[in-house]
């Protein structure tokens, strides 16, 4: 089989990333791989500005694929494809790295594959040494999203659960922003959980117990900003209490809804297999541990991609437009960029997470 040789492009929120990647019959090899991070551009604000993202693929990508290019000791004519993504996300981010991805097509005469930005997470864990084979069951969970999903193969999937409100992603950087830890705010918590008592504040575990695999955090995210007003002015070891709380309340609720997630995984395949957590909040380690355990009890493999690939990365992208062109697939460059985007189409029409808008279904 002859090896497949990629551009990702990413730019779907706030990095601005491009890698080149090489998929041979043994596995992927990643040749390059560039992040250009956002952070102190939106650190004032406490949260991602979709105006000043924008903005900022705009100036950076350019040097970003270059970068990536070069790192690779390759020229364009050396490529297979270029993969961009083309949602879901911001869309005037998605817009920059989509027509910097046709660009190249066209300009180079290779084929375009337009890349759900979901699809690419999804397939992560397959960048890790020994990869992850189908099927297995996907906790995805990040600042946008958070769903379960079974991945039965490049481009089948099956939504088992989804949030029914906040992304746990956005949970996580709501609690930092309500007790002014910084930008971005999930590791934050979790370095301030570490020095914090995880009993202090009694926190509710939404949809705990209930059937089913969805979740829903604003009720939890609430109760931390209930009791953040209780106490007024708030001591570091507060924030440290209160972040602990959180923590495990949030453990507490992916450890009972990955169980159910794995029992209806089973029902549908008909066997146990791999249990993968994808997306930035897969680099939580209590997360991590928790889920480790679990698989290890349920008898259940557990794969996480590498801690640089847990969040946007080019690298994905370019793995997941390899697999489809291996495939056969490519897009025109007609392609429009997607603010939404399922995964899972048929389950977000007939079991909406999130009531449809102007621009579609959510999740």
């Amino acid at each position: 089989m002859k090896p497949l040789t990629v551009l990702g492009i990413e730019t779907s929120c706030d990095e601005t990333a491009a890698a080149v990647l090489r998929l041979e019959e043994s596995g992927p090899v990643v040749l390059s791989d560039i992040v250009l991070g956002q952070a102190a551009q939106h650190a004032p604000y406490k949260g991602v500005v979709p105006e000043i993202a924008a903005r900022a693929h705009v100036e950076g990508l350019d040097g970003v694929i270059a970068a990536a290019i070069g790192d690779a000791g390759l020229g364009f004519a050396d490529l297979d494809g270029v993969a961009a993504t083309a949602g879901p996300g911001l869309i005037g981010g998605v817009m920059v790295g989509l027509l910097a991805g046709k660009a190249i097509a066209l300009a180079h005469g290779k084929p375009l594959l337009a890349v759900n930005h979901l699809e690419g997470h999804a397939l992560s864990p397959r960048l890790a040494e020994g990869g992850a084979a189908f099927p297995y069951l996907l906790l995805l969970v990040s600042g946008g999203h958070c769903q379960f999903i079974a991945v039965l193969g490049v481009g089948h999937y099956r939504r088992l659960g989804s949030t029914m409100d906040d992304a746990l992603g956005e949970a996580f950087d709501k609690l930092a922003k309500l007790l002014d830890l910084g930008f971005p705010g999930g590791p934050l918590v979790e370095k301030a959980a570490q020095n914090g008592d995880s009993k202090r504040f009694s926190l509710p575990r939404p949809l705990l117990g209930r059937a089913g695999c969805d979740f829903s955090f604003a009720g939890l995210k609430t109760a931390c900003a209930r009791e953040a007003e209780r106490l007024g002015a708030l001591t570091d070891q507060d924030k440290a209490d209160l972040c602990a709380s959180f923590q495990a309340a949030v453990c507490d609720i992916v450890e009972d809804r990955t169980r159910r997630a794995m029992a209806m995984f089973e029902d549908l395949e008909g066997a146990k297999g791999r249990l993968v957590v994808a997306g930035g909040v897969g680099a939580n380690q209590a997360i991590r541990s928790l889920l480790q355990a679990l698989g290890e009890e349920r008898g259940y493999a557990f794969v996480a991609p590498p801690l640089r690939w847990c969040t946007d990365n080019g690298a994905m992208i370019a793995l997941a437009g390899a697999e489809r062109l291996r495939l056969g697939f490519s897009d025109d460059l007609s392609f429009p960029a997607r603010p939404r985007w399922p995964l899972d189409g048929e389950a977000a029409r007939l079991r909406p997470s999130h009531k449809p808008g102007r621009k579609g279904a959510k999740a």
